[in-house]
This record gives structure tokens, sequence and C-alpha cells, in this order.
């Protein structure tokens, strides 16, 4: 089912996301679903279980529609349930970032520029995977949603400045998405 984005201002984008009962296999079957029927109709990158309502520590991420500039990308799609980081780089990389809860906001983002994550896979194995280049952007931007944290939160302080008014109107409703939002 598609559900609505919550934008910013929403208290669920702030909570700390709860692991999911990896025994409840019927309601993980559909919080994936929805994510996943979700973000397809959105047209991201990546969603995270808070951003649809739900506080619960699940992200989908998709290099979908992004082959052409990011050839490695190509059949790039993961779920990731109770993700934990057990190691970053020191190596950092700086990148441009948006969000659908933060929708026509876009800034600059340093962020380790690999990391590595155990969590379980939709078939409920545990995986542990070494994320990098752009997958490793994705992956860090949504699991930072399971901690209550936004990529605006991470932006240099003249440019909070430069978006706060963009952010006002937002919690305000004077914003438009071409998708569903909440």
């Amino acid at each position: 089912m598609i559900r609505p984005i919550y934008l910013f201002g929403q208290e669920v984008l702030r909570e700390i996301s709860q692991d999911v009962d990896l025994g409840a296999k019927e309601e993980i079957a559909q919080l994936v679903a929805d994510l996943k029927e979700t973000l397809v109709q959105s047209e991201g990158c990546g969603l995270a279980a808070p951003q649809i309502g739900v506080p619960k520590r699940v992200v989908i991420v998709t290099g979908e529609g992004m082959e052409e500039n990011y050839p490695y990308l190509a059949g790039f799609k993961r779920t990731l349930i109770n993700p934990v980081v057990v190691e970053e780089s020191t190596s950092t990389c700086t990148f441009n970032e948006g969000c659908l809860s933060v929708p026509g906001v876009y800034a600059d983002v340093t962020r380790p520029s690999q990391i590595k994550v155990r969590y379980y896979n939709e078939e409920l194995e545990e995986v542990e995977e070494v994320f990098d280049k752009f997958a490793c952007r994705m992956v860090q931007h949504e699991l930072d949603h399971l901690d209550g944290t936004l990529f605006v939160d991470k932006v240099a302080p003249i440019r909070k400045k430069i978006i706060a008014k963009k952010l006002q109107n937002i919690v305000k409703g004077k914003i438009r998405t071409s998708y569903k939002s909440k």
C-alpha cells in the first residue's frame, strides 16, 4: 500500500526507531512492501520506515534509475532490517543531498566514504556488508532516519541559515509534493 511520506516537522522523524521483532514475519513483509510501493511512487532512491510514520528500524535503498550516472548501482537494491553500523572509514566525502521528507531542500553533507553494516535482509538472514561510493551515502542517509536525524542536521551553520525559511514553509504546509505526503 502506498503510504504518505511524513515531512519535516513531524515528530516521528525525530524519534529513535525500535528494532523489529524478527518473529513478526507478516508484519515485516507488509512494512517492506509498503516501503517499496511508496518509494516507487515517490521516485526516490531510499526510504526509512519513520518516513511513513512507523518508528521501526527498516530501510530500503535502490540504485534503480541512477545507472546512467552511477553504473555500479545497476541491480543495487537492499532492504536493511535492524541495521547496525559496525565500522566506518576515517576518510570522508561530501555530496549534495536531498530527502523526500524535506522536499525542495538540498545541501552538501560530509559522511564517511565507506561503512560496514550488519543487518537482516528480507529473508531475515543476517548479512554483513561493506558499502562505498553512492550506495554508502544512500545507506547512511536512510540509517540516520532511524536515529531521528535528518540530513539538514548535518549541514554547515551558514547553510542552515540559508535553508531555514524553506524548512519553516514545510512545517507550515506551504509545500507541494508530487507524492502523497503528511
